[in-house]
C-alpha cells in the first residue's frame, strides 16, 4: 500500500505543491456538501413538505368524502387560492414519478409525500420546475394537485453546490498562477545547476522567495568556488609540468653528450618515461579546460578519428549535427582507442544515436577489465596489474580518467563493460543532446 501511494503521488515539485493546494479545497467542498446540503436541505425540505402533505391529505379527504367531487373543489377554491394550490380531476392513468438528476431536494420531496399521503401514485417535478405535481389515485381517474415548489423546498439548492464548485475552481486557478510564479525561480535554478554539470556556465540571478534566493546565492557561491578550484588545480599541474620539463631537458641534453653505454641507455629510457608522464599530466590538465560547444556532426567525428588512428568502424548512425565540444570528445575517444590498441589486437569504434543521447563505443579484443575493478580503473593514476599488462602499458593511468572527466563535462558518463562479439573491453561515452 505504501509503495502504491508512493508511485501514485506526483514526483515533481509542481505536482506535489498543486496537490497540497487542491486537497484542502476538495476536502472543504466535500464536507460542506455532505454536512450542509445533505443534512440541512434534507431536514428543511422534509419539514416544509410535511406541511404541504397535510394540506394535500386534507384536499384528498374532502374530495373522496364528497358526493360531488367537482362541486366540492369549487367550494374549496377560496381556500386553495389562499394556499396557492391548484386541484383538478383528470381521467386516465397517472404518469410516472419524475425528477431531474441534479435535483438534490426532490428526492426528499417525493419520499415525504409518498410516506404521509396515502394514495399518491406519482410526483412529477419535471413538467414545471417551479411546481410540484402530485397525482392521487381515484376510482374514476386521478386527482392532480399542483403546489409551488418553493413551498416544499428551498429554491434551487443545487445552486449552492454549483457556486461552491465554481468558486473552488476559480481559487484553484488563482493558486496555480501564484504557485507557478513561485516555482519558476526553482526551475531556473535547476536548469542552471544542470547546465553547470555539463560544463556550461549560464547566466543566473536569484529571484523569488527568501529561501529560494538563499539557495540561488548558495549555488552561485558554490559554482564560483568550484571554478576557482578547477582553475587552481589546472594552473598547478601546468606549472609543475612546465617547471619539471626544463631540468628534464637539461638532463636529456647532458646524457646525449655522454658516451653510450648500458647505464646511459637506462637513464635515457627513464628520461623518456618521465617526458611521457609529463605529457600525460599536461593532457589531463588540458581536459579540465573545456571549450565552448560548437555544432558538430558526430558521425563525421567518428569516421575521421577511425581513419586517423587506423581502427575499424562499426555502426555509425547518421543524424543532424548537435552542439558538442569536438576537441574534448575527440581527445576522450583518442585515449580510449589508444588504450584499446595497447591491450588488444583489434579495435572498433561505433556511434549510436537516440532522441536524447549519443553513445560513442570503443571495443577491443584484449583481456578486458573485471567488473569489480572498473570503477577503480576510471580513477586517475590507477593501474590494474591483473587485467592489463603493466610492462607494455604506456602512460600513467590517466587515459580513462581523462575520458571520464570529458564525458562529465558534457553532462554525460563513461561506462565500461564487456564487448559481446570481440570479447574484450567495451567503453561507452554517453552524452546528452
Amino acid at each position: 500500500m505504501r509503495q502504491w501511494l508512493k508511485n501514485a503521488l506526483p514526483r515533481n515539485l509542481y505536482g506535489r505543491a498543486a496537490l497540497i493546494v487542491i486537497l484542502p479545497i476538495l476536502s472543504v467542498q466535500l464536507v460542506v456538501s455532505v454536512v450542509f446540503i445533505e443534512r440541512h436541505f434534507r431536514d428543511v425540505t422534509r419539514q416544509m413538505t410535511r406541511g404541504v402533505a397535510q394540506e394535500v391529505a386534507f384536499i384528498q379527504d374532502e374530495v373522496q368524502s364528497a358526493d360531488d367531487p367537482t362541486g366540492r373543489l369549487e367550494e374549496l377554491a377560496p381556500v386553495l387560492s389562499a394556499l396557492t394550490i391548484e386541484a383538478r380531476l383528470e381521467d386516465g392513468a397517472p404518469p410516472l414519478t419524475r425528477r431531474l438528476f441534479y435535483d438534490l431536494s426532490g428526492r426528499f420531496v417525493v419520499q415525504t409525500l409518498t410516506e404521509m399521503v396515502p394514495g399518491v401514485k406519482a410526483v412529477d417535478l419535471v413538467e414545471n420546475k417551479r411546481q410540484v405535481h402530485v397525482y392521487l389515485d381515484r376510482p374514476d381517474g386521478v386527482l392532480r394537485i399542483v403546489v409551488p415548489r418553493q413551498r416544499v423546498s428551498a429554491s434551487n439548492p443545487h445552486q449552492l453546490l454549483v457556486l461552491m464548485i465554481g468558486t473552488g475552481i476559480l481559487m484553484t486557478l488563482i493558486a496555480f498562477l501564484f504557485l507557478r510564479n513561485q516555482l519558476r525561480p526553482i526551475k531556473r535554478l535547476a536548469r542552471a545547476a544542470e547546465a553547470f554539470g555539463r560544463g556550461q556556465s549560464v547566466p543566473f540571478k536569484p529571484t523569488g522567495a527568501i529561501e529560494v534566493r538563499a539557495a540561488g546565492n548558495a549555488f552561485l557561491n558554490m559554482r564560483a568556488r568550484i571554478d576557482r578550484h578547477i582553475e587552481q588545480r589546472t594552473l598547478m599541474l601546468l606549472g609543475v609540468s612546465h617547471d619539471i620539463r626544463t631540468p628534464l631537458t637539461r638532463l636529456k641534453l647532458g646524457l646525449s653528450m655522454l658516451d653510450e653505454c648500458e647505464d646511459t641507455e637506462a637513464l635515457q629510457q627513464d628520461v623518456t618515461d618521465m617526458e611521457r608522464m609529463l605529457d600525460s599530466f599536461l593532457e589531463f590538465a588540458r581536459a579540465e579546460r573545456v571549450e565552448d560547444p560548437t555544432i558538430t556532426d558526430p558521425a563525421t567525428l567518428v569516421t575521421d578519428l577511425a581513419q586517423k588512428m587506423q581502427v575499424d568502424v562499426g555502426r555509425v548512425d547518421q543524424g543532424p549535427p548537435v552542439p558538442l565540444r569536438a576537441l574534448g570528445v575527440a581527445r576522450a575517444l583518442q585515449n580510449l582507442v589508444s588504450n584499446a590498441q595497447s591491450y588488444g589486437t583489434n579495435c572498433r569504434i561505433s556511434l549510436e544515436r537516440s532522441p536524447k543521447t549519443l553513445r560513442f563505443s570503443v571495443e577491443d579484443d584484449g583481456p578486458g577489465i573485471p567488473a569489480d575493478k572498473r570503477d577503480v580503473a576510471m580513477q586517475p593514476f590507477s593501474r590494474l596489474d591483473e587485467s592489463r599488462n603493466l610492462t607494455n602499458a604506456p602512460g600513467v593511468g590517466l587515459g580513462l580518467a581523462i575520458a571520464t572527466d570529458i564525458a562529465r563535462a558534457h553532462g554525460g558518463t563513461l561506462r565500461l563493460g564487456e564487448s559481446t562479439d570481440m570479447g574484450g573491453l567495451r567503453a561507452d561515452v554517453i552524452l546528452p543532446i
